[in-house]
């Protein structure tokens, strides 16, 4: 196991890289003063965990957790600080821990088993990922899922634009035969429809990220890597790859099409 730490203050550092070598795993840890030399070394080299600390002069926990995130998505970023405030904040950048100090072993040593079970279960889940940029596809480790029903794959990509919110029936019905009448043979058709799409995520692997709950759909947004979800979460890289087109193959998406594009001439 390879840990990081990251606090401005040499003493603080000190005591929290020697905890960190006392715990059970025998970790390798290496420690820095910096958030940019931490950076620096994490470009030539992996960490199963960062432990940072929030409030630092050049460069804050939050910015710094972000910017690893960027770099080593698989990290697990604990904040060890002496500022409860900002727990929200935290798990807002995707934290696995936060900790007060003066913290104890047992408590670090909690907080990495946890963190460390959370990336094992990670990494031997397969990749899922979303491309709205341009035309829409979901990949599995890279390769891409074929569809039976090409409304179903516009159905999937109607649910991840809605980023997680429940879509009733008669929603997902307008949307995928625009202006049609939501009659009983209709019905029927969207059956088939959600029958496939079903279908196609299970056959994958992946069907825990389609869920129907009282006649309505949504999928669940923390099981996908979405360019989109990245974008909105305000990473360089996905703001980056951005050229304007979202989706391109469906009419419905071009309100989110501007959206996405205002943001961008905002940053």
């Amino acid at each position: 196991m390879q840990i990081i730490c990251v606090d401005d203050e040499a003493s603080v550092l000190a005591g929290t890289v020697a905890l960190c070598e006392a715990l059970p795993q025998k970790p390798q840890t290496e420690g820095f003063q910096s958030g940019a030399d931490a950076l620096d070394w994490l470009k030539t080299h992996d960490a199963d965990i960062a432990l940072l600390d929030i409030r630092m002069q050049e460069m804050d926990g939050l910015v710094l957790a972000k910017k690893i995130k960027e770099l080593r998505p698989e990290t697990a970023v604990i904040f060890l600080t002496s500022h409860a405030q900002y727990a929200l904040d935290a798990f807002g950048v995707h934290a696995s821990g936060y900790l007060l100090k003066p913290t104890t072993a047992q408590r670090l040593a909690d907080e990495v088993s946890y963190a460390m079970a959370g990336r094992r279960v990670l990494q031997n889940r397969a990749h899922v990922e979303a491309r709205t940029f341009g035309e829409f596809d979901l990949l599995i480790n890279g390769r891409p899922v074929m569809f039976g029903r090409a409304r179903a794959k516009e159905l999937l990509a109607y649910l991840i634009d809605r980023q997680g919110s429940y879509v009733s029936r008669a929603n997902a019905f307008s949307v995928l035969w625009e202006d049609a009448q939501y009659d009983r043979s209709m019905q029927k058709q969207l059956d088939v429809v959600i029958r496939s799409l079903r279908t196609t995520l299970e056959r994958a692997g992946i069907g825990d990220l389609f869920e129907i709950h009282k006649g309505y759909l949504r999928i669940l947004p923390e099981k996908v890597d979405c360019d989109l979800y990245r974008f909105l979460a305000g990473e360089r890289n996905a703001i980056g790859a951005y050229r304007g087109e979202y989706m391109s193959a469906y009419g419905w998406a071009s309100l989110t099409e501007s959206y996405l594009v205002r943001i961008r001439q905002e940053r």
